[in-house]
């Protein structure tokens, strides 16, 4: 995570030229070529990159040997401005500076830095996605500059937020596009497994201003060197990101990597499997299908403690309600799996339903109903699947469902097997991937679960799993990893960098194209 090393991007003759198309009707807006002309350009080799030399080799050295120091100092000033206690005022400037990680080096881009108002030479502010902490203070009132985002949070901030639609400019996706203002730089976004709508951000382009607040300014500011940074945002990994043909074959100058789970407790299962996992216990539970009651602690065996609770199921005719918590935006993947296992509609508010309806999902507008009695999934806020809420959330429908099973989805929700190693070696990370397996059986209800309402607490995130980003680092190829999460304290900030250092040291071992084998395209 150091701020003034830099290693060079080693394909910047492969620039391809514009042409003019429309982006929200503004002719004038440059837009590269598609990918697939992108992708037919040759990787420059060594004899290039000597060409590629900064002028002032000694300047350059000089800020390689002192980026340790700014680094920390950079981090410092970071802490300051993030103060909590910060009250804007007119002897402050009446706004919040932006701490160096939210500013691109060298380019008068932000990312997802709306509480910070208008930043010192930024003309183009990024949104990763529609969650309340990524776009903090951006409101109706927003008039500091150009937003650029997906279609999918285009729409959900001007329908959520009331953004002047004259300030949001959406961008097409998996395409290289020229952003106005910015000197050529070109962005392409790329789906994040996130929310809907979320993306990463590949810039590149060369350095061509210090914007921002920060008291650390780059020293290739004007130079001919062109610049790759992958910003994540929120992210949940996947082979897909290090596959993409915008990334693959390419060294990344700096990453801005989604820190959340950068912890070796935290390496919960895949994503693809959990939602299978969950539609398999719905279908099985509302067909009745008999389960495995010879693990001692799974659901089944739990259910059918007693013949006489055993009757009393078979006794009650009706319906299972199956209810869902989800967040404002996110974690809609259940609920469709689960809709589509037991072939209902899906219920939710009238006020969820409009946010759904800001997404591209044709497949989940579909399956929404209004009615809630048409439905045997319903989609509710999280804070509903707790053990005090969800009896009252049920009670409504008294007498047209029989019980009710609630998921909970959350991350926060994963244990680590009794004996987990917190300090592992990369290569023993490694080694669990094949072993890092899920299926309805390790779903187990909740403790204060009873035969007619029974929670589950599902181990689902949609942000990387330690697992994930290591294998995700180990990738491809990159110079900087910038944490953007749990960054408050030097000491969390010197435990992700203890990963960071030792996925560098074990990436330079593996070969250029090296990228950790993955058992589906969508998970490692």
């Amino acid at each position: 995570m150091l701020i003034d090393e830099v290693e060079f991007a080693d394909d910047a003759s492969t620039t391809p030229k514009a042409e003019h198309t429309t982006v929200n009707g503004n002719s004038s807006t440059p837009k590269l070529l598609p990918l697939s002309s992108l992708s037919r350009h040759p990787s420059v080799g060594p004899s290039e990159q000597k060409k590629n030399k900064p002028p002032d080799t000694t300047a350059n050295l000089f800020s390689v040997l002192m980026s340790s120091r700014k680094e920390n100092e950079a981090w410092k000033e970071a802490d300051v401005v993030e103060d909590r206690s910060f009250r804007p005022t007119k002897a402050n400037g009446g706004r919040r500076k932006a701490p160096f990680y939210k500013v691109l080096q060298g380019m008068p881009i932000a990312v997802d830095a709306f509480k910070y108002g208008a930043i010192p030479g930024v003309k183009a502010y990024f949104l990763t996605h529609a969650h309340s902490d990524h776009y903090t203070n951006l409101s109706s009132n927003w008039k500091n500059g150009p937003i650029y985002c997906s279609e999918g949070t285009a729409n959900l901030i001007v329908h959520m937020l009331k953004v002047d639609r004259k300030w949001v400019h959406s961008l097409p996706m998996d395409t290289p596009t020229l952003i106005p203002d910015t000197g050529d730089v070109r962005v392409t976004l790329i789906e994040a497994n996130h929310c809907p709508g979320s993306t990463l951000f590949l810039f590149e382009g060369k350095q061509t201003t210090n914007a921002g607040d920060s008291t650390f300014k780059s020293p290739f500011v004007g130079s001919s060197q062109m610049f790759r940074y992958l910003h994540c945002g929120d992210f949940r990994a996947s082979p897909q990101h290090v596959l993409h043909p915008a990334v693959r074959g390419k060294k990344i100058d700096h990453v801005y990597l989604d820190t959340t789970y950068l912890d070796p407790r935290y390496t919960f299962p895949p994503q693809p499997l959990v939602i299978s996992a969950c539609a398999d216990l719905a279908k099985r539970i509302a067909s009745g299908s008999s389960l495995d009651e010879k693990k001692p602690n799974s659901m089944t065996s739990w259910i059918t403690t007693s013949r006489e609770s055993k009757e009393k199921e078979k006794a009650k005719p009706g319906r299972i309600l199956m209810v869902v918590g989800t967040y404002s935006i996110g974690k809609e993947r259940i609920v469709k799996a689960i809709a589509k296992a037991l072939h209902t509609k899906v219920y939710c508010d009238a006020r969820k339903a409009a946010i759904l309806r800001c997404q591209s999902d044709p497949e989940l507008h579909a399956m929404l109903t209004k009615d809630p009695l048409d439905a045997n999934v319903h989609l509710v806020p999280l804070g509903v699947v707790t053990s005090d809420k969800l009896k009252p959330y049920v009670d409504r429908f008294n007498g047209h469902f029989s019980r009710a099973i609630g998921f909970r989805p959350t991350g926060w929700t994963y244990t680590p097997p009794a004996g987990s190693d917190s300090n592992p070696s990369i290569a023993s990370v490694l080694a669990r991937v094949p072993k890092n397996i899920f299926s309805y059986t390790d779903l187990r209800p909740a403790r204060n679960s009873t035969p007619q309402l029974q929670m589950y607490p599902v181990p689902y995130s949609e942000h990387s799993s330690f697992l994930e980003l290591t294998c995700f680092a180990m990738s491809f190829q990159w110079t900087k990893m910038i944490a953007t999460v749990n960054v408050g304290s030097e000491s969390s900030r010197g435990k992700m960098s203890k990963w960071v250092k030792r996925w560098e040291a074990e990436r330079k071992k593996k070969s250029r194209d090296f990228v950790v084998p993955h058992r589906q395209v969508d998970y490692w």
